[in-house]
């Protein structure tokens, strides 16, 4: 089989998995439902003409307000926070970078919550997007702009400095936290440790915006992206700007990191794994890769989200809990990899 049609196997393979998970999340829940009954849900009135049992209308709005809206969010966020991880590991040369060790989700979390605990929604719904999308652009320009100092220094010194904005905008938050309302710190926690139980039919359209932005903005630049891989100084020969390039993709990673945190709270390490798992199947050049990151990251997502309800059921674990557990071994693993390359 040649190397093309064994990508478009395996991308089919991973979108085949995706539907299977994504039915198995709709399926888990306080009243599990089977899936002749999810069917039902989905047909909507031709459920009838499909030969699908009728549906209680209690049912049906559980399915449909509740959990389809909560899958399609472990969908977008997913997919976005992975394609992130790609883009920030291309333009740094760094196989550590991803948007919660940058900092960015760091910083929009930080954004979310001063508007949680001090000043309330004075703008409305759209009070906790904005916030966020500011504190992801603030840490997204300090960490630019260490970047840019830093880049001739070896990829140490850029994960130490992103680290450190991660740091520097997790004491924000601690800070906040005890400063402001400490009603809201039960809230806060959210924020801290990620889930999916914010998802409305409302409010996707943001996760919708942030994983169009990176796509179009990837899908246009991937050729640019491609010389990447090769250096800054191929970039040149080639008439590219790599500072400028590294700019746009610190922009526009840090306004997607800002809608999925402002929904989902700080998820970190799948913007770090899922690229690492689809160079193998993909290759390394970014017209296959991108499509595979995204179809990889949203498995983990619902795969994570499923594991987050089923390990202390009834209770809910926090989201942010698994991809740290999964993210650490994952990194042990990468750092014990012998002849281990930098992307």
């Amino acid at each position: 089989m040649s190397a093309s049609r064994r990508f478009w196997a395996l991308l089919g393979a991973g979108l085949t998995v995706l539907l299977a998970l994504a039915l198995a999340a709709i399926a888990k829940g306080s009243t599990p439902l089977p899936l002749a009954d999810i069917l039902s849900a989905l047909a909507g009135r031709w459920a009838p003409q499909l030969g699908l049992p009728e549906l209680a209308t209690t049912l049906q709005r559980i399915v449909w307000d509740l959990r389809v809206p909560r899958v399609l969010l472990a969908i977008l966020v997913g997919a976005g926070l992975a394609v992130v991880g790609v883009l920030l590991q291309t333009v740094t040369r760094n196989d550590l970078a991803d948007p919660f060790l940058f900092g960015l989700s760091s910083g929009a979390s930080a954004g979310a919550v001063a508007v949680i605990t001090t000043t309330g929604e004075l703008l409305g719904i759209w009070t906790l997007p904005l916030a966020a999308l500011a504190g992801g652009l603030v840490s997204a320009v300090t960490v630019l702009a260490i970047v840019n100092r830093s880049a001739a220094s070896g990829p140490e010194k850029l994960i130490l400095g992103g680290l450190a904005t991660s740091f520097l905008f997790g004491a924000i938050t601690h800070y906040l936290v005890f400063a402001g309302d400490q009603r809201a710190a039960q809230s806060v926690m959210f924020w801290s440790l990620g889930g999916l139980g914010l998802a409305r039919w409302d409010n996707l359209p943001l996760a919708l915006l942030g994983v169009t932005l990176l796509l179009a903005f990837a899908l246009k630049q991937r050729h640019a992206l491609d010389a990447m891989l090769a250096g800054d100084d191929t970039a040149l020969s080639l008439g590219l700007s790599p500072r400028r390039l590294r700019a746009q993709v610190f922009g526009v990673t840090a306004v997607a990191t800002a809608c999925f945190v402002a929904l989902s709270g700080v998820i970190g390490f799948v913007g770090l794994m899922v690229p690492h798992l689809a160079r193998p199947l993909s290759g390394a050049l970014h017209a296959r890769l991108l499509m595979a990151c995204a179809v990889g990251g949203a498995i983990l997502m619902l795969a994570s989200d499923l594991l987050s309800r089923i390990l202390l059921a009834p209770q809910e674990l926090p989201i942010g809990i698994v991809t740290a557990a999964l993210g650490g071994v994952f990194v042990v693993c990468l750092v014990l990899r012998p002849n281990r390359q930098h992307i």
